[in-house]
């Protein structure tokens, strides 16, 4: 039979519906019940696409004794971390200070507050390489919160004044010589044989990535960051963490040289690297056109929804077993394509008998591209149609705001760079969902919400009767409040629709957003929460300023902010960012590997930014200015008919003589409109 999940939306929650454990979803009911029972509660965290998530579920939730006792001794309480990403946060805090180390599935007990005494992350079902059972570590639970109960609540006020000690970083601004710092530490972190930063298991750097594109072009300090983004965008494009067959990229390298990944597909990194690699179009010729494109068409194959919004991740695992969908053995490869073409697709892909992966098969790689492009892509053809008919990985299908909002802004610029108007059309698509689905109708000016543990309402950071919820599946919104990152990214999302089609109602909507965050979410020192001040109080308020695999909140922000202030001019959007840039100075100084993001949007600040109004009439002339435009580095760049006066950068802006023209501000300057392409800034340049 179902369990207390066979109602939820998550697709994560829904896996778990049939297990035998009684599961409860996080709230007031679940820990009314642990009061009442006197048990203390057992927090397992996970995702859809998590493949070790899978493996403990099977070990150990579907097995009957085993979630015997656990219904018998705790109340069960299932979270999806990417539909609530602040319950994720604090516990991830709480499990990392606990343990050392975090990651998901994550194990968590806490007493009736929701104060953690014990934590931990996968647990096999037998003991195994040190590790303790599953069971065991039950057992020993049980008898400590029965026997033992002034070390559990010593335990737990521990670990709760650790959480509550966690606090932001003093004021610093991030200036050139902290960008120059953050380069140079970068560059002690730099792997030069294999690209990227760090050992083994390797992540794309995507934001880091991002602000060393927009500081390499010519000093000392710039060649090195040059060097660095040239190095590792190759790498991981030519190794087995990109889909040389399909496009996208998987979510991190288990190895160092990017030649076996976690092969589960998430949006949030190809939002991102579809972005980068448009961006790079230019500089990197075919790898970065041909990386865009075909990441691009991989969101609209694979991810995107009937509704028009794209889900959220693809399964590491099929067939029972991981990487099954994408790897590849030379047999494999003759039996699709004859002995000829098997043995030199092999050579290609570096595709050997002693395999790179899992019992003789491998991964395909792409480290040297034949001359002969025209085999390559008939082979490429030949074998992604004998992949399709191999059983596909799962989708977590639910819709999350931010990386939808990362998802529209990575299709503009690769919709705009590389002249493709179906991949900003899919954008526009994608910003319609998250009005008409994710903006909702609260019926006041705050609430919104779901219940919490302590019995306390979830608000939704709203403004003016309307709140952002973080997810929808099929079409329905759910009942969580969006959090700081769902608000900068749709934010940063809807103004790159605004420069991608010139309406001013994007616009609008993003300045809206804004809004609501700096009424709900900042901080006394003007950096950023995680979650609203009417949000569900939780046993510490999440704030983590560092970008993770997305952006954080605070950095997206950041972003979100400095555009608005270009397109709009309105000086306070200019201060917010300012004093966010200032919270989380000394973490760009001291580890610049989870601030990238966030420097990227220094190097534009130091620069200016640039702001840049094309006007006049539509053709030739005015696509290569808006083309020119483009290009630049974090500019802002607003395309549309002289006379717009919605957007305030285009006001008062006319064509020279009837030719379309350029105006360009830096700084608060404003130059001389320029009607050729060649006079913009940086024309021919990086």
């Amino acid at each position: 039979m179902a369990n207390r999940l066979a109602s939820a939306t998550s697709p994560y929650l829904l896996q778990h519906a049939q297990n035998p454990v009684d599961w409860c979803e996080w709230g007031a009911d679940a820990f009314a019940e642990a009061r009442r029972r006197d048990v203390p509660i057992l927090l397992s965290v996970g995702y859809a696409s998590c493949h070790w998530c899978h493996v403990m579920a099977h070990e150990s939730f579907e097995d009957p004794g085993t979630a015997t006792y656990m219904n018998e001794h705790f109340v069960n309480v299932k979270v999806d971390r990417e539909e609530r990403p602040d319950v994720d946060a604090v516990y991830m805090n709480a499990t990392t200070a606990m343990t050392g180390q975090g990651g998901w599935p994550m194990t968590v007990v806490l007493d009736h507050d929701g104060a953690p005494f014990f934590a931990g992350t996968y647990f096999p079902d037998q003991p195994r390489h040190g590790q303790p059972a599953f069971g065991q570590v039950l057992s020993a639970l049980t008898e400590a919160w029965t026997d033992r109960g002034e070390d559990v609540r010593r335990a737990a006020a521990q670990v709760r004044e650790h959480l509550d000690s966690v606090g932001a970083f003093p004021a610093s601004p991030v200036t050139a010589e902290v960008i120059e710092g953050a380069v140079a530490t970068l560059a002690d972190e730099f792997d030069p044989m294999a690209g990227g930063f760090g050992s083994a298991p390797k992540f794309p750097p995507s934001m880091v990535l991002e602000f060393l594109r927009r500081v390499s072009t010519g000093s000392t300090t710039e060649s090195r960051a040059r060097h660095m983004l040239d190095r590792t965008v190759a790498a991981m494009a030519r190794g087995g963490l990109y889909d040389q067959l399909g496009g996208g990229f998987a979510r991190y390298s288990v190895d160092r040289g990017w030649v076996v990944p976690h092969f589960e597909k998430m949006l949030y990194d190809n939002a991102q690297l579809l972005g980068l690699y448009a961006r790079l179009s230019r500089t990197r010729g075919d790898l970065g056109d041909t990386v865009a494109r075909e990441t691009a068409d991989f969101l609209l194959r694979e991810l995107a929804t009937p509704e028009g919004g794209f889900a959220s991740a693809l399964d590491a695992d099929s067939d029972g077993a991981e990487g099954t969908f994408y790897v590849w053995t030379p047999q494999q490869l003759r039996d699709v394509l004859g002995e000829e073409d098997g043995a030199w697709a092999a050579d290609v892909f570096d595709v050997t008998d002693a395999g790179t992966f899992e019992h003789g098969s491998s991964t395909l790689q792409l480290r040297h591209p034949p001359e002969d492009t025209q085999r390559l892509a008939d082979v490429r053809a030949r074998l992604l149609a004998a992949r399709a008919e191999r059983t596909r990985p799962a989708r977590d299908d639910k819709v999350v705001a931010a990386w939808n909002g990362l998802a529209i802004s990575g299709l503009v610029d690769a919709g705009l760079l590389l002249e493709e108007p179906a991949y900003v059309d899919a954008a526009v698509a994608a910003g319609e969902l998250l009005v008409e689905v994710h903006l909702v109708s609260t019926g006041s000016t705050n609430g919104g919400g779901s219940t919490n543990g302590a019995g306390s309402t979830d608000g939704g950071g709203s403004t003016n009767g309307t709140a952002l919820r973080r997810v929808s599946r099929d079409g329905v919104v759910g009942a969580h409040a969006g959090v700081l990152e769902d608000h900068g990214c749709v934010a940063g999302g809807f103004l790159s629709l605004v420069q991608a089609t010139g309406d001013p109602r994007w616009l609008h909507r993003a300045t809206d957003l804004l809004d609501r965050a700096l009424d709900g979410f900042r901080a006394d020192d003007g950096g950023f929460h995680d979650t609203h001040a009417d949000a569900e109080r939780l046993i510490s308020r999440p704030r983590d300023p560092g970008d993770n695999a997305s952006p954080s909140g605070t950095s997206s922000m950041i972003h979100a902010l400095l555009t608005a202030h270009a397109l709009t001019g309105e000086g306070r959007y200019r201060q917010a960012a300012e004093e966010a840039l200032a919270s989380i100075g000394r973490l760009a100084e001291r580890a610049p590997r989870f601030a990238g993001w966030s420097l990227a949007a220094a190097v534009t600040m130091v620069d200016g930014p640039l702001e840049v109004a094309v006007v006049g009439p539509a053709g030739a002339a005015r696509d290569a200015l808006a083309r020119g435009a483009r290009r630049i580095p974090g500019a802002a760049v607003v395309v549309a008919e002289e006379g717009n006066e919605d957007v305030p950068l285009l006001r008062g802006r006319t064509a020279v003589a009837g030719e379309p023209a350029a105006y360009v501000c830096r700084g608060f300057v404003c130059e001389r409109p320029v009607t050729d392409p060649a006079d913009l800034p940086g024309a021919g340049g990086r």
